[in-house]
This record gives structure tokens, C-alpha cells and sequence, in this order.
């Protein structure tokens, strides 16, 4: 993060929410807007890599670094996969600034095992925090600034989501975190459309970079240079700008859309698009079916590999 003297002013006036904000991904967003003049309110439950136990600890961490460089923030220890802990992460923002402008959904555990491995439990706790717990704070912001706009006072307001290359592409031995990140990607969406009305853009990023959910699960591709003075392009900080750029005004016009963040590289993604198609303007039959997709499959683009933690 910057300096108090050299603090920025893309975000200044603008009141940030980030889930998952003490850690990796979370707390290079929450130090990035904050260096960029958001009041920040920085949410984290504290538990362990697998959604385990709870502390207050490192949310607080952030908030004294945001705090020592001159910025304003407060910690937010609720559970977001909750209605309750959902509902008072909105209302930490508007007691402790008196708005929210922007949501930056970003919590989130691991529960990995190949799908004959994974039992019912690691399903659903990986779709609790990942998947509810972007819906519950996007619905409950959402209802905030709906009813700012039908008051007469249209909000400026930004939602990034935090899907993945696992959500794109999928991931070997990571069929509950694919699948949730995948839903992310598909709430995005449904979002940026219904939010519009009332001033509020919607986006997802994809980010590949080194925290606790990838350093293990991709050690090799997630490992720091050796170098002191070579890039390190696995650095979750490499990501924060874009994500700050999307939760700032700057960002007017820009919703619904997906980017991959890397290192140096954004790129726009472009999503399911139609490709060869066959009509027959009648029922095929099974057999003449699979011969036509057949000679579609033979002129489609091959998929994508598998995600590996690129």
C-alpha cells in the first residue's frame, strides 16, 4: 500500500465493503481501495483454510494497517453466508459512514477431494460460502440501494464478484468449489441486469494468484520468485487495481462483464457463445443426431483445458 502523502483519490468519498478481508486476495483489496481514499469495512470470520473455527484477530489487523497509513476502516467479524450477518455488513457501512457504495464479495474456503471422495457436507459448505455468501450481501446491498434510488437519490453503486478459472473452466478435485464459482459467474449476470435501475453495475473477476486456497493446491505455479527484484506475478496484489477500478466511478457503462486478472494480464472473457449449428428444421432422429454433431464437433474450437491454477 502507499503512503498517507501518496494516497490516491479514485475511491475518495466512496465507502467499500470487502468480504473475506483480512487475508490474501481480500486484504490486498481492502489496503488497495483504502490507499485510493475508500473508507473501508474489512469482513472476515477468521477461520481456518477449511472454513474452521473464527477470530476477529485478522480482521482488526487490517483495519490498524488502514488506519496507520492514515486511512479510515472498521472490521466486520458477521457471517456473510447468513441473512443476519449479511443484513449488519450493510449496516456496519451505514453506522460507521453513513453509506455504501461499493461490494466487493471475496470470503471464501476449501474443501477439495475428487467428486467419489466428496461427501455431502464439503458440497455444501463450499456452496454456502462461496455461492450464498455472495448472494446474501449482493441482495441485502442491493435492497439498500434500491431503496436509496426509489428516495430520489440514485446510488453510484459497484458489486465485484470473486469467481475463478475453476468457475471458466473447471478444476480436477475441485467439483464443489467449480460448480460455486461457475454459479457466481451466472448470478454476475442475472444481476447486472436486474440492478441497472437502479445505478448499480455488477462484475466478476477470475483472479490467479498466491493465497492460502492456492499456494498449497498449486505450489509450484504459486511459488515467489526467487529474486528479490523480479515480478512477482502471483502476488494477490497484482489483482487489487483492476478490482479497485471496477468498485470506483471510474468504471461508469462497465457491468455484466467477466475478467481474468494475472499478474500484469486483464483479459475480458467473452463467455458461452454459439458456435456450429445444424437445423434440420424437423426431429432428428439418434442416430442422424449424433452424425450431425459429429461434423459440428470436427469444425468447433477444442475446449479449453482443465484449470490449473494458472
Amino acid at each position: 500500500m502507499t503512503t498517507p502523502s501518496a494516497r490516491g483519490t479514485l475511491c475518495a468519498g466512496r465507502v467499500v465493503a470487502v468480504t473475506g478481508g483480512a487475508r490474501g486476495l481480500g486484504r490486498a483489496h481492502a489496503l488497495a481501495f483504502a490507499a485510493e481514499g475508500a473508507r473501508v469495512v474489512v469482513n472476515d470470520l477468521g477461520v481456518s483454510l477449511d472454513g474452521a473455527g473464527a477470530s476477529s484477530g485478522p480482521a482488526e489487523e487490517v483495519v490498524t494497517e488502514i488506519r496507520a497509513l492514515g486511512g479510515e476502516a472498521v472490521a466486520h467479524g458477521g457471517d456473510i453466508a447468513t441473512t443476519d450477518g449479511a443484513a449488519s455488513l450493510v449496516g456496519t457501512a451505514l453506522d460507521a459512514f453513513g453509506r455504501l457504495d461499493t461490494l466487493v464479495n471475496n470470503a471464501g474456503f476449501l474443501r477439495d477431494r475428487m467428486l467419489v471422495n466428496l461427501d455431502e457436507e464439503e458440497w455444501d459448505a463450499v456452496m454456502r460460502v462461496h455461492l450464498k455468501g455472495h448472494f446474501l450481501p449482493l441482495r441485502h446491498a442491493a435492497a439498500h440501494w434500491r431503496a436509496e434510488a426509489k428516495a430520489g437519490r440514485r446510488p453510484d453503486a459497484r458489486i465485484v464478484n470473486t469467481s475463478s478459472g475453476a468457475g471458466l473452466l473447471g478444476s480436477v478435485g475441485q467439483g464443489n468449489y467449480s460448480a460455486a464459482k461457475a454459479g457466481v459467474l451466472g448470478l454476475t449476470l442475472v444481476a447486472a441486469s436486474e440492478l441497472a435501475a437502479y445505478g448499480v453495475q455488477v462484475n466478476a473477476i477470475a483472479p490467479a494468484a498466491r493465497t492460502r486456497m492456492t499456494e498449497q493446491t498449486f505450489a509450484t505455479t504459486m511459488a515467489a520468485p526467487d529474486t528479490r527484484d523480479a515480478f512477482d506475478a502471483m502476488a494477490p496484489e497484482n489483482v487489487s487495481p483492476l478490482v479497485v477500478w471496477l468498485g470506483s466511478a471510474a468504471s461508469a457503462g462497465v457491468t455484466g462483464r467477466v475478467f481474468e486478472a494475472e499478474g500484469g494480464r486483464i483479459t475480458v472473457m467473452d463467455g458461452w457463445r454459439p458456435g456450429p449449428t445444424a437445423d434440420l428444421s424437423a426431429r432428428w432422429t439418434p442416430t442422424a443426431a449424433g452424425e450431425a454433431t459429429r461434423k459440428l464437433l470436427a469444425v468447433a474450437e477444442p475446449p479449453l483445458p482443465v484449470y490449473g491454477g494458472r
